[in-house]
């Protein structure tokens, strides 16, 4: 018995005691390796098509992105908040109180499941009709979509579960999870593609077989828990003072994400003009980014776990020090691996087509696109933190503001007097420059503000 406490002991990270940089790339590593090992098995379905089937089934895949974010993001959002309430219970010693929390959590999820599931049926075609989907590929990705979204209800079973975990510094489970689920996705991808000849049909059923696979190994962790994070199918509730804190968190975090996708789906809609050879390229190298994206996210989450545990505990000194260490950590792992990925730019584009017109474009947006990555890194981890403090309507109004709209402004006011494709791209920098200047300045404002109360809340705890 003793021993099996010491094993569960040493995959948590303990947050609020001892050295912090160690403790906080332990916590970020496996959420890294989840992201990336995640964005590989999607980059498999792309990969896949490109080598084994046709340019228009690769494009048909990677046109889909903007819309599963539409869609997606406002309920994934929303285990942002789940990891924020139950980081924050157990920051503020109220642990009496997670089951509550963790069980709303999963009713949430579930509920948010079924509901994109059904609507997610209904709006494929008109969503990629709106976007100006090339006739070409248009019946591919309706197909493609609405069998991946079959899948919902498991993916956000997984998402949510991992959230559970994490909010206590397990970041190892959800990794063991993933690498089960995909390894099998990457399998089902070459069996019913290559062997079956299902096209994006069967990398569409890879994908939602895989999502089974990891919803179910994460509740079954929990499910073996002992203590206050022991899952229950009966003990399913939908506290009303818990839920509502997780959605007053999470919802809009996934509002910005939404929006963020509306935005996306714009800049798509302006790409898919230049035919679907600009599409496949793009498709290409956003999986590149998405890899970028991971490395980020990994500091993210673990800023805002973190966070939420010291602030809730009245750390002041060492919530500075989490965004310093997180903002630095993430900065310089993106700006090498973009670095990395820029200088090997055809080499990468090569693993996903041969053909030279997919590569011409590939090649542009990488170069405008990852090798400004790293700009994203300052709004980011700012915006996690103030997520960490209990603040998650202002960083997503400010991304918004920041990058959405600007973006929105961009593709239907200037872009459309200079109609290129490098042209269509630059705004991302751009953005990303205008949000990371205003983040990180109501970052500092609000920090001097809350933490001078902290000293005052120790007091009456």
């Amino acid at each position: 018995m003793e021993e099996v406490k010491a094993k569960k002991r040493s995959r948590e990270v303990d947050m609020l005691h001892g050295p912090l940089l160690k403790k906080i790339v332990l916590f970020a590593l496996p959420i890294l390796a989840t992201g990336i090992l995640q964005q590989l098995f999607n980059a498999a379905d792309v990969a896949v098509l490109g080598r084994f089937d046709t340019s228009e089934a690769l494009a048909a895949v990677g046109s889909v992105g903007p819309v599963i974010g539409l869609l997606v993001n406002l309920f994934l959002g929303l285990s942002t908040g789940a990891n924020v309430v139950l980081a924050s219970l157990i920051g503020s010693g109220e642990g009496k109180r997670i089951p509550r929390a963790m069980h709303s959590a999963f009713s949430i999820a579930i509920i948010s499941g079924f509901f994109l599931l059904i609507v997610g049926q209904f709006v494929a075609r008109p969503m990629l009709t709106l976007m100006n989907t090339p006739k070409e590929i248009i019946d591919l990705a309706v197909k493609y979509l609405k069998i991946y979204f079959t899948g919902m209800p498991f993916m956000l079973l997984y998402n949510f579960g991992a959230a559970v975990l994490r909010s206590k510094g397990d970041s190892h489970r959800p990794l063991i999870c993933l690498v089960f689920g995909g390894i099998l996705n990457v399998g089902l991808n070459l069996l019913l593609v290559i062997y079956y000849k299902m096209s994006v049909s069967g990398v569409a059923i890879a994908t939602v077989m895989s999502n089974v696979v990891c919803c179910f190994l994460i509740l079954w962790f929990l499910s073996r828990e002992e203590g206050v994070f022991h899952f229950e199918w009966k003990k399913l509730c939908l506290d009303r003072t818990l839920s509502s804190r997780i959605i007053y968190i999470g919802a809009p975090a996934g509002l910005q994400g939404v929006v963020f996708s509306i935005s996306n789906v714009c800049i798509q809609s302006a790409l898919n003009g230049f035919g679907y050879y600009a599409v496949a390229g793009s498709s290409a190298a956003v999986n590149f980014e998405f890899l970028s994206y991971f490395i980020l996210n990994a500091f993210d989450q673990a800023t805002t776990t973190f966070t939420s545990q010291n602030y809730a505990a009245g750390e002041a000194q060492r919530c500075k020090k989490i965004f310093r260490e997180c903002f630095w950590c993430g900065f310089l792992s993106i700006l090498i691996f973009d670095a990395a990925l820029v200088l090997t730019r055809t080499t990468c584009i090569q693993l996903f087509s041969q053909d030279p017109q997919v590569i011409h474009y590939a090649l542009i947006r990488m170069v405008i696109v990852i090798s400004t990555q790293p700009i994203s890194a300052t709004y980011e981890i700012s915006g996690s933190t103030l997520r960490g403090m209990g603040h998650s309507m202002l960083p997503a109004l400010i991304t918004i503001l920041g990058t959405c709209v600007i973006r929105l402004i961009w593709v239907y006011l200037l872009f459309p007097i200079f109609s290129t494709f490098e042209m269509l791209l630059i705004i991302y920098p751009i953005s990303w420059i205008i949000t990371g200047i205003a983040m990180t300045g109501f970052y500092y404002h609000l920090r001097k503000k809350d933490f001078a109360l902290l000293p005052e809340k120790e007091q009456k705890n």
